[in-house]
């Protein structure tokens, strides 16, 4: 990973941001005790001051908030250092978790599960740990990427390895999130594998953002990016069916997918456009159509993002800005058209035809009273309406100024209103060239542009299998036979001694080898070896990952000899699922679970049987289990109905209440 003590203008936004975090996780915490206190106290004056407090403590909450939405609008940051002139692109900020120590859980799990000596795994625990270190901090480029796919791809050996289905090691898992800084802990390796795919789209996104704009290649590039983050999200969406954190919910994920392919969208635009546009009656007409599609996507991205429960969570200058790249594009598209129609009279050689069918397209319909061909012939009807599409272009622009201009987070981003302030002076410009005549007497209005492209953008999906990694943890055996599904014996250590170069067995299976046929009246069975064993070891030498024929050859290779055997007995376990766990509580829309300071598990009656849950977060398939908040702050007070607050992305509930 890079340094973490760099002193760019990137690292100190993550910095800044794991500040915020900090500062959210003490005011959430605070809260709850006010809560909780104001729940329990009955006296008339206590409460009076706790509801002061609480109020306090919302508006540091919400001032927190505005303050986190601010780095995720910090655009400038992220974009490329050379000189241009284009709309800003959005990216996302890395999620910022805690450091993790897997030293004593992975090491009692070895020692207690595989009945190996954990010391000999000292160095592959601390493979995996520089490798999380590094992940928090990874480079802007094909390098940090597979980086992070290497680690995602190193925790499933891991869940296999050592997280089994009934129970938990004790490796706790901190997340904050990414848009409200709440954090969310669980003992569950599904929130840490979901939390780094979150961070390989968003590392494509501001891999897409720092592309050079100015150039084909640059642009092909970023829109591969975008591409490659929509996949990612998209991916995630469809994986992690519960998410306990908002940012990663299918809502949130679902408006993210849609802004990447916006993104997209735009960077192919300014891709066609990059060599030049020609005022020529054809290209006019491909172009009109082009960014009528990206100010039709931008238009559906901000329908999203204004959607319960999106919209109380999503920032506010990015549905904003949506807003704005709506308006902008549309008013370029009315342009184009209005550029066709004043510039471009029908000539004596031109193709009537084929002029009045690409005009046509551009409409689903014309205003009453006019024809397309007419249109084309007569000049005042062409002046007309191209003057039509400019007042409406003009509108458009200076909705995207005001909207600009009211929101202060945008307001701050010059190159923006550079970018709409000569836009819009570009077709003030044009609608003066046009003759003076009285346009009182001209009720055209411009009709709606009808959208088309060439260009197809389609998520991309993640390739993980392109990056090769080595599971770390590859002396414990096949990953097949030794999981933590698994449960075995202790190794026993069998002294064979062949008789007549008869073993008394045959062996069968892959690596490890399996006891196959075992002759109960041989010396090995009588020296306790079952049917059905797996040999780990022959002679002091490991063999799990040897195969029948080289485990033979290394017993003929003894020879009359005696020969010390070390083999392990499956146990088979009916354990019931682990069943408390910190949960993402979905009766609302906004609730989260908080950190669990104490993970200790409640004493379940002897008389009664303990439900099963299966775990929060679902791999592969959905969880079609509903189930409640376990571990949550609340924030609804009981006996206290004449209090209503306005809900927050920070309110916590403790209601029974299923999920997704």
């Amino acid at each position: 990973g890079c340094n973490p003590l760099a002193e760019t203008g990137r690292s100190k936004l993550q910095n800044q941001r794991a500040v915020l975090n900090q500062q959210i996780l003490r005011a959430v915490r605070m809260r709850a005790g006010a809560e909780n206190l104001l729940r329990a106290t009955t006296n008339n004056k206590v409460r009076e001051q706790v509801l002061l407090e609480l109020s306090f403590v919302n508006s540091d909450l919400q001032i927190l908030k505005e303050e986190l939405e601010g780095l995720n609008i910090s655009v400038e940051v992220y974009q490329n250092a050379e000189e241009t002139f284009s709309i800003p692109l959005v990216p996302l900020g890395l999620k910022e978790t805690k450091d993790v120590d897997f030293t004593l859980p992975l090491k009692d799990f070895i020692l207690e599960h595989y009945s190996q000596d954990s010391s000999e795994y000292e160095d592959e625990i601390a493979d995996l740990m520089d490798l999380r270190q590094a992940c928090r901090t990874p480079s802007r480029d094909e390098a940090g990427i597979e980086m992070l796919i290497s680690y995602f791809l190193q925790l499933g050996y891991v869940e296999n390895r050592f997280f089994p289905p009934t129970r938990h090691i004790g490796v706790l898992f901190t997340w904050y999130d990414s848009f409200t800084g709440v954090p969310v802990c669980q003992q569950n390796l599904l929130l840490e594998k979901a939390s780094i795919l979150f961070n390989i789209g968003a590392l494509y996104t501001q891999i897409g953002t720092r592309c050079n704009r100015q150039t084909q290649a640059g642009l092909e590039n970023a829109v591969d990016a975008f591409q490659k983050a929509a996949g990612v999200l998209n991916y995630l969406k469809e994986t992690f069916t519960h998410t306990p954190s908002y940012d990663m919910s299918p809502g949130m994920l679902n408006v993210l997918v849609k802004m990447m392919l916006a993104q997209a969208r735009e960077c192919v635009f300014e891709q066609i456009g990059l060599s030049g546009i020609r005022n020529e009656f054809f290209t006019l007409v491909k172009m009109t159509q082009e960014v009528a599609k990206v100010g039709e996507v931008y238009m559906l991205l901000n329908t999203a993002m204004n959607q319960e429960p999106v919209k109380e969570n999503i920032p506010y200058s990015w549905s904003k800005l949506a807003q704005i790249k709506s308006d902008h594009y549309k008013a370029l598209a009315h342009y184009f058209i209005a550029t066709i129609l004043c510039d471009h009279e029908l000539q004596p050689g031109d193709d009537e035809d084929e002029q009045e069918k690409a005009l046509s397209q551009l409409y689903d319909y014309v205003p009453e009273g006019l024809m397309v061909l007419a249109v084309l012939k007569d000049k005042v009807q062409r002046k007309q309406l191209g003057k039509a599409h400019l007042r409406k272009a003009i509108v458009y622009h200076e909705e995207a100024l005001r909207v600009c201009g009211l929101c202060k987070k945008l307001r701050n981003i010059e190159v923006l209103q550079e970018v709409l302030t000569a836009a819009h002076k570009r077709s003030l410009l044009k609608y003066a060239q046009q003759e003076t005549e009285d346009d009182f007497l001209s009720l055209i209005q411009a009709p709606d542009i009808l959208s088309k492209t060439e260009h197809k953008i389609e998520i991309i999906a993640p390739q993980f299998s392109k990056v090769k990694v080595k599971d770390f943890f590859h002396k414990l055996g096949p990953l097949t036979v030794f999981s933590a599904k698994q449960r075995w014996t202790a190794p026993r250590t069998i002294c064979l001694h062949p008789e007549a170069g008869e073993l008394g067995f045959s062996l069968k299976g892959g690596s490890p080898v399996q006891v196959y046929c075992l002759d109960p009246a041989c010396s090995a069975a009588s020296a306790g070896l079952k049917e059905g064993d797996y040999i780990v070891s022959v002679g002091g030498m490991d063999c799990k990952w040897l195969g029948v024929n080289e485990v033979l050859e290394k017993l003929r290779n003894v020879g009359k000899q005696p020969v010390e055997l070390e083999v392990i007995s499956c146990q088979d376990t009916a354990a019931s699922l682990h069943s408390k766990s910190a949960t993402y509580s979905m009766g609302m829309q906004k609730t989260y679970s908080l950190i669990c300071l104490a993970m200790d598990e409640d004493k379940i009656d002897q008389t009664k049987k303990a439900p099963l849950k299966l775990p929060f977060l679902s791999w592969g398939t959905k969880n079609r289990q509903k189930a409640a908040s376990t571990l949550c702050l609340p924030s609804a007070v009981a006996g206290s109905s004449q209090i209503k607050k306005k809900l927050s992305p920070f309110t916590l509930f403790n209601t029974e209440s299923s999920l997704y």
